[in-house]
Parts: C-alpha cells; structure tokens; sequence
C-alpha cells in the first residue's frame, strides 16, 4: 500500500467520524458553546499529553513550543491552534443554534476553497475530468447559497478557517501526534482558566444554558470528558492524511463530511430540506465519482510507470553485468 493510499484511508476515516460528530455535540446541547469548546480543548490536552509522555517525547514537543523553532513549530503551531479552534467554537454554535445544514455547506465550499490554494500556493494542478468536477462543485454550492436566500457567513468562516488549517498543517515537518500535542498545549491554559470561570462564577451561562455542566451529573461529566476523544482522533488522522495527499484531495474528499453531515441534519435533527439542496446533491454527487475516476486512474498509471521504470533499470544492469 503506497503512502498516497494510506493517506487517503486516514482522510476517508476522518472526515466519516467529523460527519456524524454533530449527534455528539447534540448531546451536549444544553452546555454553553464556549464551554463546551473549552472542554473539547482541555481534554484533548489530557489525551495528547498521556501519548507524548508514553512515546517518551516531552523534550520533542518542548522544543516545537520553543521560539528556536521557528516556522516548523511554535510559530506555525500556534495560528493553526487559532484557527482549529475557532472552527471547532463554529461548529458547536451551527449545531446549538440548529444550523446544522449551514454547517455541511461549509464544508462543501471547503473543497473548493482547499483546490484552490492547492493550485495557487503549492503548484498543484487539476486533471481530465477533475475540471468538470470543481465546476460541478461550485455550481453546486451556487445553488444551496442562493437557496439560503443570504450570504452564508457562517459557512464561508468554517470553511475558511479550515482551509487555513489544512494549509499549515500541511508544511509542518513534525508528525500528526506530536503536532496535534503542541496546539492543544498552546490552548489548554486558557481553556482551563474559562472551565474555572465557568464553574465557580458562571462565565457565559444563560438561563437556557446554564454554566458549570461538569460534574452536575455522571452523563454530563463523561460526556464532556469525551468531547477529547471525540476531537483529537479525527485531528490525528486528518494531520496524517494532509502530509501524505494533495490539497486538492483533501479538499474534494471533504464532501464526504458534508453529505453525512447534511443527512443527519436532515434524518436525525428534522430539518427541512430545500429544493436547492435536491438540484445541488446530485451534482456535488457526480463531482466525487468523477475525481475519484480521475484520482485512481491517475495513481494507476503512475504505479505503472514506477514499475517499467524500475523493470528498465533492472533490465539495464543486467546488460551491463553481462557485456
């Protein structure tokens, strides 16, 4: 199995866990947002923490938070802290505020937006069929913005702020565990310090959402402590996915999140669905099968040639070790 490939399976297995997350965090409802995204923050820190000291490799991630580190850790680590983080605080306000179906058109556009940074930053260039496929796309999302009868703010700033993401992640050297363990390191003091407010003086409770949900009971207590589970896994394979595939894959392998996101929405939350969104799936639908005809093809091929290739150079030596 080629790096590519493994890569591709991490990013399917990702995406799959970030498209049903939504039924955790509406569990989790009755919680403050920021609360809850302090959680998800802290105990991610835990959870990270735990593997970087079983891995013996403290003195790697004190390094990477040390300024001497440069642009291959704190100072690159620390704006996609940022930026995850307010994705993360997006997302669980879609989901408490019951727009959960702005939320999978964020990441709908987010493929569109991560193609092309692919394109303009890192040279990457789109193939065949993949061309009718970000057309498709884009009039895809024409559609369901036009069916929201406003401009998606919400969803063009969760998109944005996870192409950011996907961008940095991309050029850091360091593995998905070890960089993941930085960044909730850099957030988890203050997520500590908002918990504390929380609990004893009721930062950011509201009569509906009252502050202070740990430890009022034994589902809230596990579910909270979860939300670090929940959050770093797919994080670690997304981080491992980004270094092993294009920008363009990342992107376009998102409509996968979205599409499960969307059917949740839909099935679970009983939203309504538009006429827009009928028009819109199928063409996002065609989009997919028609890239990854293109993506497998092309790896194909590639293989092929790496295999003449090195039958050439075998062929080659031989001759020489004969004459």
């Amino acid at each position: 199995m080629t790096e590519h490939t493994k890569g591709f399976i991490a990013l399917f297995a990702a995406y799959t866990l970030w498209g049903i997350s939504a039924l955790y965090y509406r569990e989790v409802n009755h919680v403050p947002g920021l609360e809850v995204l302090a959680h998800r923050t802290f105990w991610s820190f835990v959870l990270f923490a735990g593997l970087v000291v079983l891995q013996g490799r403290l003195k790697e991630l004190a390094f990477l938070l040390h300024p001497k580190s440069g642009t291959q850790g704190l100072y690159r680590i620390a704006p996609a802290a940022l930026f995850v983080s307010l994705n993360w605080f997006l997302f669980i306000y879609a989901i408490q505020t019951d727009q959960t179906l702005e939320a999978s058109l964020a990441y709908y556009i987010f493929p569109l937006m991560a193609a092309g940074i692919g394109v303009a930053v890192f040279g990457e260039r789109l193939k065949g069929l993949q061309y009718v496929s970000m057309l498709l796309g884009l009039a895809a999302v024409v559609v369901l913005t036009i069916g929201l009868g406003a401009a998606p703010w919400l969803a063009l700033t969760m998109s944005g702020s996870f192409v950011m993401y996907g961008t940095i992640k991309k050029g850091l050297a360091v593995g998905p565990v070890i960089s993941m363990a930085a960044e909730a390191t850099l957030l988890a003091p203050i997520a500590l310090i908002y918990l504390i407010g929380a609990q004893i003086w009721g930062w950011g409770g509201t009569a509906l959402q009252p502050a202070g949900a740990f430890g009022l009971s034994l589902t809230n207590t596990l579910l909270l402590i979860f939300s670090g589970l929940v959050t770093s896994t797919p994080l670690i394979l997304f981080s491992y996915a980004s270094r092993r595939v294009s920008m363009i894959v990342l992107g376009l392998g998102n409509y996968h999140n979205s599409t499960l996101q969307l059917i949740i929405a839909v099935l679970v939350f009983g939203q309504v669905i538009t006429l827009s969104h009928m028009i819109a799936l199928p063409m996002i639908w065609t989009g997919l099968a028609l890239f990854t005809w293109t993506a497998w093809r092309t790896e194909r091929q590639a293989r092929q040639l790496a295999r003449t290739a090195r039958k050439s150079a075998v062929s080659s030596s031989t001759e020489e070790t004969v004459l």
